[in-house]
């Protein structure tokens, strides 16, 4: 099975989703040593595959 391209609005969705979540773990905990930990680990689960994508779209290009 093939895996889906990630589209703009894909992305564009996805990221600000993910900076609405953020906003409402620090204003919600504060900015404390966990709070920055689940951010920094929550962006890479996020970004990683959607970056490689893209890096494997211009490779085939």
């Amino acid at each position: 099975m093939a895996k889906r391209r990630f589209s703009t609005f894909n992305i564009v969705c996805l990221a600000l989703l993910w900076v609405i979540l953020c906003y409402f773990v620090i204003t919600g905990s504060g900015l404390n040593f966990m709070s920055v930990f689940a951010i920094v680990a929550s962006g890479i689960i996020v970004f990683a595959p959607i970056y490689k994508s893209k890096k494997r779209e211009k490779e085939g290009k």
